[in-house]
């Protein structure tokens, strides 16, 4: 019984899906440009953004020089932006920025179009091209945009892709570091200090020049050693001066004592 029952709902559901799909093709045909724009719009309220779409594509040439082609437009480009085709969708934000400038909608548009480039930023382990775009659009936006209720929101958006960059630096330096290319470390973790001075991760970072310095100093040939170990000092002076309750310093300490002893020895051996 349950399978029959089971059985008569998916036929039913089959024979609904077909005659959505068949009402929808009898819009699509239809020649009544009011018609077809009226059933985009009404598709695009129900947030059928996939129907939506394809009738508003096929709306916009026809439309392009009416009165209604803004209003379309706009909510073409939204529909692009549910369905997550974040390129398409921020190319035809700001496409609507340049055809309407003084549209009521154009600074939104112009933040949107930030937005989906941002959207469309990687995870940060992969190629961040598009997170530097996304900055970049952002940033202008907020240039353009001091005051818009947006900006906030657009700051957040542009401390997160930083984030992220950031991670894809470190990782580079822990990656040299990993593989005992510790001089490659040091200068990495340096640059990425340089890089993002507010971090949160500073003291790690140069905590990690310091080590990736000391590491550098004991591999190396004996007349190099001495210098070597002055450069880990140094650094460990910095963490030490910047950071003074950084949870490195005790590990940082010992590296020092350690880099310390290697140099008195090494100059008593000159004597």
């Amino acid at each position: 019984m349950q399978r029959r029952v089971k059985n008569l709902l998916y036929l039913l559901l089959g024979v609904v899906l077909l005659s959505s799909c068949g009402n929808f093709e009898k819009v699509r045909k239809s020649s009544d440009v009011n018609y077809k724009l009226t059933k985009a719009n009404e598709y695009f309220d129900k947030k059928d953004y996939a129907h939506a779409y394809e009738l508003y594509k096929d709306l916009m040439p026809i439309m392009k020089s009416t009165r209604n082609f803004e209003a379309l437009y706009y909510k073409y480009a939204y529909s692009l932006y549910y369905m997550k085709a974040y390129i398409d969708a921020s190319y035809n934000f700001k496409n609507f920025t340049e055809y309407f400038p003084t549209s009521k909608d154009a600074e939104e548009c112009e933040f949107m179009s930030a937005v989906c480039l941002y959207k469309y930023s990687p995870k940060y382990t992969l190629d961040q091209t598009n997170s530097i775009k996304a900055i970049e659009a952002l940033q202008s936006y907020v240039n353009r945009f001091p005051n818009s209720k947006r900006t906030t929101e657009a700051n957040q958006y542009i401390l997160a892709l930083h984030t992220k960059l950031e991670n894809k630096e470190a990782d580079a330096a822990k990656l040299y570091y990993n593989i005992s290319q510790f001089k490659a470390a040091a200068v990495a973790y340096k640059s990425v200090m340089h890089n993002y001075p507010e971090s949160a991760n500073s003291d790690l970072y140069q905590f990690m020049v310091m080590k990736s310095m000391f590491k550098y100093a004991k591999v190396s040939i004996a007349e190099k050693q001495e210098e070597r170990y002055a450069n880990a000092i140094s650094a460990f002076r910095e963490l030490k001066d910047n950071y003074p309750q950084s949870k490195y310093l005790q590990e940082a300490e010992q590296l020092n004592t350690e880099a310390n002893n290697n140099v008195k020895k090494i100059r008593d051996e000159h004597k």
